[in-house]
């Protein structure tokens, strides 16, 4: 580990969240492509697999709430909005890749796609959206605070946002990891919370999820854990019982035996 990498393996800085704009842009074009190379571009081949997940940590919370315009960064083909799409009348994302642009409504509700700025400037109108979902997005993007404030200025007034984030290094980014797009690198905890704050969220929910034993032993068994009731309300109840555990960098065995993200519920 070299002095200019130690502070951020430590989870004391958030690599890549001061960079200037060349920097930044070359990070963009890395990773625009990036979860579509790693299978999601064919449609009929993919399979979303954080239903129960989602349900289990925020759409539970906003049963009888109705949005009138919906965003989401870098949601993909828009899956994620399926448990709540009723509630939903107008579905905007965010995404860079060309993958999933030409999907027009999500069962019945309009969804139009926009290519995002390299530099994180979001082409809306303050106020413009009450709920914004970024789930398992903001660690592929260099410049958390700034985008994260991008949210808050386009959130309207007693709006929600849901935020879902590894909280681990996911490996030393300097080297290629196997699964893993180039740059993608987790978001310290402690990080995250001052970056919400900063932000001007409220945070009304946070929970620890994805505890690393449960995807690696239900991997085996060809089971998508997070798509499964029983073992997503599991892995929360672990979670949080070895929360106490979390280290960013983690290369130790017992060290590995904590949460790897958080989930939000925010709101304006």
């Amino acid at each position: 580990m070299t002095d200019e990498y130690t502070d951020y393996l430590r989870g004391e800085k958030l690599y890549g969240d001061d960079f200037q704009a060349e920097d930044i842009h070359k990070w963009f074009m890395d990773e625009a492509e990036g979860y579509a190379n790693l299978g999601a571009k064919k449609k009929a081949a993919y399979k979303y697999v954080y239903h129960r997940l989602n349900i289990h940590h925020a759409f539970r919370h906003l049963k009888g709430a109705h949005f009138s315009k919906a965003l989401g960064i870098g949601s993909a083909y828009g899956d994620e909005f399926i448990p709540i799409i009723k509630q939903i009348r107008q579905i905007f994302i965010l995404d860079p890749s060309d993958a999933f642009a030409d999907v027009r409504e999500i069962f019945g509700t309009s969804c139009s796609y926009i290519k995002p700025n390299p530099e994180g400037t979001m082409p809306f109108e303050n106020n413009q959206f009450d709920l914004i979902t970024s789930l398992g997005v903001m660690h592929h993007i260099p410049n958390v605070s700034y985008v994260m404030s991008e949210c808050f200025r386009c959130l309207d007034r007693g709006g929600i946002m849901l935020l879902r984030e590894p909280i681990i290094s996911m490996g030393d980014w300097r080297k290629p990891r196997h699964g893993l797009t180039k740059r993608e690198r987790g978001i310290p905890i402690d990080i995250l919370d001052d970056i919400i704050g900063r932000s001007g969220f409220k945070i009304r929910r946070r929970a620890f999820c994805v505890f690393p034993l449960i995807p690696k032993l239900t991997s085996k068994l060809h089971i998508a854990a997070y798509n499964n009731s029983l073992i997503t309300t599991a892995d929360a109840l672990l979670s949080r019982a070895f929360s106490w555990n979390m280290k960013y960098h983690r290369t130790k065995l017992h060290e590995k035996f904590a949460p790897a993200s958080a989930y939000y519920i925010l709101s304006k």
